[in-house]
């Protein structure tokens, strides 16, 4: 090691107060040598260099055991050496997310380059989706322990969100943007001439049947509990403030999405959220039933495969814009179910008197922004209704 300067003060001349502090460098090192093999990395490469080192420093001495003092300290000094050189190699391997093996090490590299591992990982159910942030991170780094295969996915997955635009630029930016948000089941998006600017309208349907804004005389819908923890936790992983969703009456869903539009848009661009423009369907079905099957409980089934709820056929994100509505598709889904041996369509049309009844042509054309719509409600026919005849089966 090459030692400290030494400090001098010295006095020249005749002013005894005019002195000069000179300070007297240690001699340098000597070069290193270039015989050493910076290559050598593990265990037999170290012993085997000092042990030439050794015979080279003593070449008078013949032999070398393992019983002697030198070789037990060479040996011991080699399994150290190995020991730090893995380390090191560990901790270099750290820096790269192709060679990362620590769960939180990995997901700090995706998270620098954009791609939300915890997002991903609750979509598939890797984790709760009710957890906190803090508690969702030791829960994902823990299943990552568990199942490496899960962190190589990612890993792989990681890179290409580089390609990916987080932002709203393009038209079906905006779509799919929104469509990424837990409270909307679908969504549309296009552009118009305002005379002075474009103007770009994103037409929104919100999951549950929702509006944009509550309607005077209606008692908003309170958000379900399971639906409460995906937006709070959206909101939290796009920085921003999570909404009040517990307040009465709850924030309409124009109150929710507009400050997540209004981050990702591009500025100075005017974005208008509107409604789908719902079709109330009216249907006539008549139903023949099995033997042994009760008219209760196909009733029932029925009611639930026509419903608007998640696996129902008029469920919001079932049906996009402008799609037209087939009476194929609604006999197939009901043949589906159990007890069920035939189904006649004996009406089939939009709501009101106005419009014709569409069972010859076999399908209600919509377009633009018309979604078909059956609540099957009674206080509110508008939203579409059908009136169900069952044939056979057992009463009860």
């Amino acid at each position: 090691m090459a030692d400290a300067p030494r400090l001098q003060l010295l006095f020249e001349g005749h002013c005894p107060d005019c002195g000069v502090r000179e300070a007297r460098l240690p001699a340098a090192l000597p070069d290193a040598g270039d015989d050493f093999d910076w290559r050598v990395r593990d265990y037999d490469g170290f012993r085997m260099f000092m042990l030439e080192e050794l015979h080279a420093r003593f070449p008078e001495r013949q032999r070398w055991t393992p019983a002697d003092l030198e070789v037990v300290l060479v040996e011991v000094l080699a399994a150290v050496l190995d020991q730090l050189s893995d380390m090191q190699d560990r901790i270099f391997a750290e820096a790269f997310l192709e060679t990362a093996r620590r769960p939180e090490t990995v997901r700090n590299l995706l998270q620098f380059i954009g791609y939300d591992a915890l997002a991903v990982a609750r979509s598939k159910d890797q984790i709760a989706s009710d957890l906190s942030e803090q508690a969702s991170i030791k829960a994902l780094e823990d299943y990552w322990r568990g199942h490496p295969h899960a962190m190589d996915q990612a890993r792989r997955a990681g890179p290409r969100e580089i390609h990916t635009q987080k932002r709203m630029v393009t038209t079906e930016d905006y779509a799919l943007r929104l469509r990424e948000h837990p409270l909307v089941a679908a969504a549309h998006a296009w552009s118009e001439w305002s005379g002075s600017w474009f103007t770009l309208h994103v037409a929104v349907i919100a999951e549950g049947g929702r509006r944009l804004d509550h309607v005077a005389g209606d008692t908003p819908l309170p958000y379900e509990d399971d639906l409460k923890p995906l937006i709070e936790n959206f909101h939290e992983r796009a920085g921003l403030r999570a909404p009040a969703l517990d307040t009465t009456p709850p924030p309409s869903v124009r109150m929710i999405l507009r400050p997540y539009v209004d981050a990702l848009r591009m500025a100075g661009q005017e974005v208008v959220l509107r409604d789908p423009r719902y079709v109330g369907i009216s249907m006539a079905l008549s139903v023949t039933l099995g033997a042994n099957h009760f008219k209760s409980e196909v009733r029932h089934a029925i009611a639930q495969a026509l419903g608007h709820g998640p696996q129902g056929f008029f469920a919001p994100s079932r049906h996009g814009f402008g799609e037209d509505l087939y009476s194929s598709d609604i006999i197939e889904v009901l043949m589906g179910l159990d007890g069920i041996d035939n189904v006649c369509l004996n009406r089939f049309k939009r709501v009101g008197s106005q419009f014709p009844d569409r069972v010859e042509a076999g399908f209600i054309a919509l377009d633009g922004l018309e979604v078909a719509l059956c609540d099957n409600s009674r206080a509110d026919p508008a939203r579409g209704y059908y009136r169900l005849t069952l044939h056979g089966g057992r009463g009860g």
